[in-house]
């Protein structure tokens, strides 16, 4: 079952969705919904951690232990 909401967006930030959408070839609508859910934080977090992990991997940071000696 879905619901309908309508939501009012201050223009700003309803601009900065329209790129978005346009580039990822879905409605506004769509990335309102993706924002609201889980899936972009998550998608986000995960993005972060490879590339946290490929800069880790250059100075020889392969465990957590190297890592929390790294910054202690």
């Amino acid at each position: 079952m879905r619901t309908v909401l309508s939501v009012s967006l201050p223009e700003a930030l309803a601009a900065e969705r329209s790129p978005l959408a346009t580039e990822r070839d879905r409605s506004k609508s769509d990335i309102i919904k993706e924002s609201v859910s889980p899936y972009p934080r998550e998608a986000w977090f995960r993005a972060v951690r490879r590339h946290l992990l490929r800069r880790a991997k250059r100075p020889g940071v392969t465990a957590e232990a190297d890592a929390f000696r790294a910054v202690s």
